[in-house]
């Protein structure tokens, strides 16, 4: 019986544990602007699934080049499209990209990192610290943009691209944190009462390993549609619909005819997106630092 209450005992820290990060995370303040900021985002995006808004954005609603006005208020493209509405709708790609991959991503490496850090110095071990190894040896983009070309033919093509490279550093991570969990007496008394590696992993190592796993999706979520717009501005990203990285392509043909709408609606958008989601991660962090939460 002492096993099994040593083995539960740390679930009902880790509710103690997160009741406190939430307290210190309300604390922050420049945090709640930024989670308010991504909500934002993040409403505009869920209106477009719900198809409320910004589903006409390919129509051609308004002339060539139209400057901003309460018809439309970022103006028109070069074939009278509006800015605004595709601008909106990009968001809702944005997010579509970045939580698969971040999810995606994230869950690969955790399931990864947690099998090397648990059988740390088996063949196993070094075999996957091996293949993070030579992943990480080739330059990223480079690796990201040959696998959304080699799938070019897959509508995935660019997730699977980034998921194959975002995994490495939560993977890292968990193996690092895992391997000292292993030798913690709540796990040493789950393997004593006969519990199997698999559930030993997936009920009482992988939820302490949380607060990694967060701080990596949120990293994974950002870096995914930074990614996206670099690899549709070279035309191997999106290619059915809009998003910004479509849009500032679009533009480089605008730009040089004295037009800025187009780049500067989907630049600033994602600009907004990406400086909130990177702040809202640096007081989730704070948050749940064990050495800063009280």
């Amino acid at each position: 019986m002492s096993a099994v209450a040593d083995a539960v005992l740390p679930a009902a820290g880790r509710d103690s544990l997160g009741a406190r990060a939430v307290r210190q995370f309300r604390r922050d303040r420049a945090g709640l602007v930024a989670l308010a900021v991504v909500g934002a985002y993040l409403a505009a995006a869920i209106g477009v699934w719900l198809g409320l808004w910004a589903g006409d954005w390919g129509a051609l609603t308004g002339g060539k080049w139209e400057p901003a006005s309460a018809a439309h208020w970022f103006g028109t493209n070069i074939i009278g499209q509006d800015i605004f509405a595709r601008t909106v709708y990009s968001t809702s790609v944005a997010f579509e990209v970045g939580l698969v991959v971040a999810l995606a991503a994230t869950a690969l490496g955790a399931l990864l990192g947690a099998v090397a850090g648990y059988w740390t110095g088996t063949l196993l071990d070094e075999a996957l610290v091996w293949a993070m190894g030579v992943l990480d040896a080739i330059p990223f983009y480079l690796f990201v943009a040959a696998v959304a070309f080699a799938l070019q033919d897959s509508p995935y093509a660019m997730q699977v691209g980034m998921v194959a490279t975002f995994w490495i550093g939560t993977a890292r991570l968990v193996r690092g944190e895992v391997m000292k969990l292993r030798g913690i007496e709540y796990v040493e008394a789950a393997r004593a009462i006969g519990l199997r590696p698999g559930t030993i992993i997936t009920r009482h190592i992988l939820p302490n390993t949380t607060h990694i796993l967060l701080v990596q999706a949120s990293i994974a979520f950002v870096g995914a549609i930074k990614t996206e717009v670099i690899l549709s501005f070279l035309g191997i990203g999106i290619r059915d619909g809009v998003s910004w990285g479509l849009m500032i392509e679009e533009s480089t043909k605008e730009v040089l005819a004295g037009y800025y709408n187009n780049f500067l609606a989907a630049s600033l958008a994602m600009f907004g997106l990406v400086m909130a989601f990177n702040a809202f991660a640096d007081a989730l962090q704070d948050a749940l630092d064990p050495r800063k939460v009280a």
